[in-house]
């Protein structure tokens, strides 16, 4: 059977939860993968209101939809970040507060310990059985990343700390997903403690493997830097656990800006990449494919719709449409068995 194939609702956040589900049928979606931001999952409303998770279910399936994953990228960003006036923009004013430093870190840490409460009751207000596991996605954030680039010297120690921080804040919000059976997926993205196939295994490691720590794979954040996706796939076969469908493009640019963008706004013609809507990049999906079929992921193929140069709806029309059919079911039988038949 293929995968579901769902849509982030992270870029429609302007639009009502009921109109983008809608919408969402009508492009050609199975399901949503719901963001808490806009209206689309209230955390704080799922545990305050017995109903409330209740009534998404009731407008996702008047729609003939489903949700297999909650995401929660803006507040995630707040845990591990060195935090500035920019972080104000994303995360939810309570959490914000007085804007101190430290405490925006804690306040975000116990917010994403209550999106995996949220997330389970979610999944357990279901109006049918989802053989998937409750899973909340979204970012880390980071103490180290200004210093990826290693002027001033940068030693392995300095590095350390920032994955000892990192471990020291998420290993009580794993033990509290833990405890409610839900699993956390990194996005592995530049800004995060994790953005290539080696800085995420130093990241399990600093966890010592906690088996709610793995990862929402996306493509689109890898190509560009010259990270080889499918070697991340085979690398964490067992840690893959829930996949983004986003495409980018990269050497497309005039040559006057460098691989991460410089100071340059999305959709410079300047820009050495930019991230595209699905089959308009250099994402090698049927390559994807076959390594997602290898290791056995059976769970939903979520689109991401990011194109600057695209009418979104266009887009999300047009991307459903390229996932199925790039999307394809293993093979149950060895082909060659068959000879002697």
């Amino acid at each position: 059977m293929a995968r579901p194939v769902t849509l982030f609702t992270g870029q429609w956040a302007d639009l009502s939860f009921e109109t983008l589900c809608k919408k969402a049928k009508q492009f050609g979606y199975d399901g949503l993968e719901l963001a808490t931001w806009g209206d689309h999952f209230d955390v704080v409303k799922a545990l305050s209101d017995k109903n409330y998770c209740k009534g998404r279910w009731e407008v996702l399936r008047a729609n003939g939809l489903k949700c297999f994953a909650i995401s929660a990228h803006l507040v995630g960003q707040a845990i591990c970040d060195n935090i500035d006036e920019r972080h104000k923009t994303i995360v939810p004013p309570e959490v914000w507060g007085d804007g101190d430093p430290e405490g925006v870190r804690q306040r975000a840490a116990q917010r994403m310990i209550d999106t995996g409460k949220a997330a389970r009751l979610m999944r357990a207000a279901a109006p049918e059985q989802i053989e998937f596991p409750a899973v909340v996605n979204g970012f880390t954030g980071s103490s180290i990343w200004h210093s990826i680039y290693a002027f001033p010297p940068t030693d392995q120690a300095y590095w350390q700390k920032g994955f000892d921080d990192f471990a020291r804040r998420f290993g009580p919000i794993l033990d509290a997903f833990d405890k409610v059976d839900v699993n956390f997926a990194l996005e592995v993205h530049p800004t995060e403690i994790a953005f290539d196939v080696v800085s995420s295994q130093r990241a399990l490691d600093a966890l010592k493997g906690h088996k709610r720590f793995g990862f929402n794979f996306d493509p689109s954040h890898l190509v560009y830097q010259g990270v080889d996706c499918v070697k991340f796939i085979r690398s964490f076969a067992q840690r893959i656990y829930h996949v983004h469908m986003k495409d980018a493009w990269f050497g497309h640019g005039d040559g006057s800006v460098g691989v991460f963008g410089g100071f340059t706004s999305w959709g410079d013609p300047r820009r050495y990449w930019d991230f595209r809507s699905l089959g308009h990049g250099d994402v090698k999906f049927e390559e994807i494919i076959v390594a997602l079929n290898d290791i056995g992921y059976k769970g939903p193929l979520s689109v991401e719709w990011e194109d600057i140069r695209m009418d979104r709806e266009h887009g999300a029309t047009e991307a459903a449409a390229f996932v199925r059919k790039v999307d394809f079911p293993s093979s149950s039988i060895s082909f060659d068995s068959q000879f002697d038949r």
